[in-house]
C-alpha cells in the first residue's frame, strides 16, 4: 500500500485500484460506519461517486475501502491553471446545483444536525436561541447537501468526468445552507476573492438573493465552531456576532 495523504487521525492509502482510508482510535466505530453508510446511500443517485467496496479492520484500525479514482482535484487544477479559475469555478457551481437536485431520503436532516451543533456551541444562551429561531425559519427542503463541498473534494478524471468525494457530512436539507458552508470554507482557507466570486455565481445561477445566504452564515459559523479548530474561533465568532440580534 502507498501512503498518499495523512491528516489528524486519518491516513489514505492507494492499493491498486482501491483507496483505503484508515482511522485511529480517536474516531468512533459508529462514526466510521456512518460515513460508509452515507456514501453507499449517495451512490444510488445519478452522481459520480467512488463506490464503497468494504469496511475492514486493518492492522487494528477501522478502515473504509473505496474505488480509487485517478485524476486531479479541482483545487489542484485551479492552482496549476490560474487563468482558468473562473471556468473551473463555474463548473464547480454547476456541479453543486446538479447535486442539490438529487434526493436521498434515508440521509439525516441538516436542520437536526445544525440544531444539535448550535446547542453544543459555546455562544451565550441568547445568541443560541436566536440562531435556533433563525434556523427554524428556513424553508424545509430535502435537497442533497454535501456538508464539505469544496474544490479539493471534486476529482476530475482524464476524460473530464467529475467525481465528488468525502461524503462523511452528507445530509438532506436546504441547498443554500450547503452553499453558505462552501463560502465559509473558502473564507477560512483565506481564499477571499474566490469565496466572493463563488457566492455571486451561485446566487446568480440559482436566482437566490445573496442576503438570504448571508442570513444563513451565522448558523453555519456557529455549527463549525464546535470543531474547535485552532485559529478558527475568532473568525467564526465574528460571523455569528455580525447579526443584529433583536
Amino acid at each position: 500500500m502507498q501512503l498518499i495523504h495523512e491528516s489528524a487521525g486519518k491516513r489514505l492509502y492507494r492499493d491498486g485500484d482501491r483507496l483505503i482510508k484508515s482511522f485511529d482510535a480517536s474516531y468512533s466505530k459508529a462514526g466510521i460506519l456512518n460515513e460508509a453508510l452515507n456514501q453507499a446511500r449517495v451512490e444510488e443517485t445519478k452522481l459520480n461517486i467512488p463506490k464503497v467496496l468494504g469496511v475492514e479492520v486493518i492492522d487494528g484500525q477501522w478502515s473504509l475501502i473505496w474505488e480509487y479514482i485517478e485524476g486531479d482535484t479541482l483545487e489542484d487544477l485551479m492552482r496549476k491553471n490560474p487563468e482558468k479559475t473562473d471556468e473551473y469555478l463555474e463548473f464547480f457551481v454547476d456541479l453543486q446545483i446538479r447535486m442539490s437536485k438529487e434526493k436521498v431520503p434515508l440521509l439525516g436532516h441538516l436542520r437536526d444536525k445544525m440544531h444539535a451543533k448550535i446547542s453544543a456551541s459555546s455562544f451565550p444562551a441568547t445568541i443560541r436561541y436566536d440562531l435556533h429561531v433563525r434556523l427554524d425559519g428556513l424553508p424545509r427542503h430535502k435537497k442533497l447537501c454535501h456538508g464539505d463541498f469544496q474544490p479539493s473534494n471534486v476529482i476530475i478524471t482524464k476524460d473530464g468526468t467529475p467525481y465528488i468525494i468525502d461524503w462523511s457530512h452528507a445530509t438532506q436539507g436546504n441547498g443554500s445552507a450547503d452553499a453558505a458552508r462552501t463560502y465559509l470554507i473558502l473564507k477560512l482557507q483565506k481564499k477571499d476573492e474566490l469565496a466572493e466570486k463563488y457566492l455571486r455565481l451561485y446566487c446568480n445561477k440559482t436566482d437566490t438573493a445573496m442576503q438570504y445566504v448571508q442570513r444563513i452564515l451565522p448558523i453555519v459559523a456557529a455549527s463549525q465552531s464546535v470543531k474547535n479548530r485552532p485559529g478558527e474561533a475568532e473568525f467564526l465568532a465574528s460571523w455569528v456576532n455580525v447579526c443584529d440580534w433583536q
